[in-house]
């Protein structure tokens, strides 16, 4: 079993930065493959980034490459989204997604889930 808890989140002007956070629970982190995805108001949640469990391996949505990068520390047991020249279609509720599988991760079926954390981006 393992339990997410997303932060980080906040408000911040179109250009700028925010790191999220997850951080897991559970002696099991290390051998899991984390992501990240988002949902904005109407919208369906959508794939961000994923990570395998020994952090050689990445995929990222093709409106994150080149802004956001993600990465894991499993001594902490927890997983970052760095996110740069944010902007205002960023806005969303961000959310952890965990699985031992990355394929599975990236499909967005993974087995455990966040609650959330807000990222709102102005203009």
């Amino acid at each position: 079993q393992v339990q997410l808890i997303e932060s980080g989140g906040g408000l911040v002007q179109a250009g700028g930065s925010l790191r999220l956070s997850c951080a897991a629970s559970g002696r099991t982190f290390s051998s899991y493959a984390m992501g990240w995805f988002r949902q904005a108001p109407g919208k369906e949640r959508e794939f961000v980034a994923a990570i395998s469990w020994t952090g050689d391996r990445t995929n990222y949505a093709d409106s994150a490459k080149g802004r956001f990068t993600i990465s894991r520390d499993n001594a902490k047991n927890t997983v970052y989204l760095q996110m740069n020249s944010l902007k205002p279609e960023d806005t969303a509720v961000y959310y952890c997604n965990a699985d031992s599988a990355l394929r599975t991760v990236v499909a967005g079926r993974g087995d455990y889930w966040g609650q959330g954390t807000q990222v709102t981006v102005s203009s």
